[in-house]
This record gives C-alpha cells, sequence and structure tokens, in this order.
C-alpha cells in the first residue's frame, strides 16, 4: 500500500497547505528579503560567513534561508515534505544561483527513518518553525539533532506554549482546515487586523512609527501576510516552553549556546545548541 503524502494530507484537510502559501511568498521576494534573510542567519548561528560548512536546511519552506545560507557560503543540503515547497526552493535556486552543484534540494520527511540514514551528518543543522508542524513534534526534534556532527550546531525555532492561547490556537486551526476556501481569509483578515491594532498601540506607546518594524517582519525577510495565513492555518500543530526544548536536548548531549524566547506571547522561540564530541545519548 502506498504511503501517504502530503498532498494526500491536504487533500484529506488534515494539513495546512504549506507549499501553496510559500509559491505565493515568492512573487514579492527579492534582493532586500534575502538580505534580511542572510543577516538573521548569522545573528542566528554568530557566524558572519559559512564558507566551509555543510548545513542541512529541515524544512525548507520557500527556500529563502537555504538561499540566505548559500549566499553565505555554506554547502547546503535543502528538503521539505511539501513537494510545492521543494519546488519553490528549485524555482530560488534556479532564479539566484543557477546549475548549483553546492545546493541540494529534495522531497523528504524528518520522520521518515530509511530517508535520514541515507544523508549523513552537517555542520549546522537549522529547521526554523518546521519540526512542530510535523504532527510528531518530539520524534522530529529527536530526529533532527541525530543528523547534527560532533561539534556541530542545531538551530531550530519552536512555538511557544501558552496554558490558555494554546488550546485556542489548535481550535482555529482545525476550524481553518474545515472552512470552504473562499472563506478561510476571513480567519487570517480578522487575525491581521487584531495583530495590527495592537502593533500600532505597542508601537505608539513606544515612541515607534506604527507598524514600521513590520516592515521585513522582524528582520527575518519574512511577509507578515503570509507568515500570518501560515499562523492561522498552520496544521499539524504542536508547542513546547522553552525549558522543555532545552531539557529535551540537554539530555541527547547538546549544550545551549543562546536562545531567544517571546515571554508569554505566542510566536516562535529560538535556539542554538552545540552537539557535545561524545555521541553517547540518553534513553529517549
Amino acid at each position: 500500500m502506498r504511503s501517504p503524502t502530503a498532498s494526500d494530507e491536504v487533500a484529506r484537510r488534515e494539513r495546512f497547505a504549506f507549499g501553496e502559501n510559500w509559491a505565493q511568498f515568492l512573487s514579492v521576494i527579492g534582493e532586500d528579503r534575502v538580505s534580511a534573510a542572510e543577516k538573521s542567519l548569522q545573528h542566528l548561528l554568530k557566524r558572519s560567513k559559512l564558507d566551509g560548512v555543510r548545513l542541512l536546511d529541515v524544512g525548507c519552506g520557500s527556500g529563502l534561508y537555504s538561499l540566505a545560507a548559500r549566499r553565505l557560503g555554506a554547502a547546503v543540503h535543502s528538503f521539505d515534505y511539501d513537494p510545492n515547497s521543494v519546488a519553490c526552493t528549485l524555482e530560488l535556486r534556479r532564479r539566484f544561483t543557477p546549475d548549483d552543484a553546492a545546493w541540494l534540494v529534495e522531497e523528504g520527511s524528518v520522520l521518515d527513518d530509511s530517508f535520514l540514514d541515507s544523508l549523513g551528518t552537517f555542520d549546522v543543522v537549522y529547521s526554523w518553525g518546521v519540526l512542530h508542524h510535523t504532527g510528531a513534534m518530539w520524534r522530529a526534534v529527536d530526529n533532527a539533532s541525530r543528523l547534527v556532527a560532533p561539534l556541530g550546531m542545531l538551530a531550530i525555532a519552536i512555538y511557544n506554549r501558552q496554558p490558555i492561547l494554546t488550546p485556542f490556537w489548535v481550535g482555529v486551526k482545525r476550524l481553518y482546515l474545515v472552512l470552504p476556501l473562499p472563506v478561510r481569509p476571513l480567519l487570517t483578515w480578522g487575525y491581521l487586523g487584531y495583530a495590527g491594532l495592537a502593533s500600532a498601540a505597542a508601537d505608539m506607546l513606544k515612541g515607534r512609527v506604527p507598524w514600521g518594524r513590520w516592515r521585513l517582519h522582524g528582520d527575518r525577510g519574512m511577509s507578515l501576510y503570509h507568515d500570518a495565513v501560515d499562523w492561522v492555518g498552520g496544521w499539524p500543530f504542536e508547542a513546547a516552553s522553552p525549558g522543555e526544548v532545552v531539557a529535551f536536548l540537554s539530555a541527547r548531549g547538546f549544550e545551549l549556546v543562546s536562545s531567544a524566547t517571546v515571554g508569554h506571547r505566542h510566536g516562535c522561540n529560538e535556539f542554538l545548541f552545540r552537539r557535545q564530541a561524545d555521541l553517547a545519548r540518553s534513553p529517549a
């Protein structure tokens, strides 16, 4: 029997069409967003250049951060479960680095052990805002960590768990998937309206230009609208506290290098870990 694919799950309304959203995002990617992504990656990895680094982008999405890593000098291996995301990444490679032998793009799942066994290990494993969308977050985190070479780095971002609001957003995302396609944007625009007013009020209270900091969506090079679609509709969906993430990876031989957390708000907590030289791991 054929194993289910991302397209099958989308058709059954069991998964948000992440790749379709990224395909629309491609139309707004230009040098400004690529440059912002490069700066964000430099800040996260604490490195200005990635020359000589082998980087694995787990769940490459639009391919923007794979491109940023490649332009910083890394040899990049990108993969995604969603074939439309793979197509987006291939299109970005065609646009910006055509015929680039140092950037490999393929379809695969971080939950597929046989696929992961074929990859080997990497100096940097990068997975921003992906592993909580697999339907098996902790297994995905564990699998991604196994792809890090000794003394290599693991850079991940995981949705922040909130005792009250996380269950609320689970309900919103499940509602989004069962709604007719023409109605779904109403949820997105409702969220954008709320978030936009809250952001403008906070900016004015702090003496900033309203919405000015959202021009490149927090300087990551992303699109506020497409990120909002992803946030409202993004299912599967799980979340974890910063302490849970650190404890889970510490038990697997990783040392926390740095983190940037969102406090009590929703959004992604960002982590950079270094794998110890000793590959011995605690029981899962």
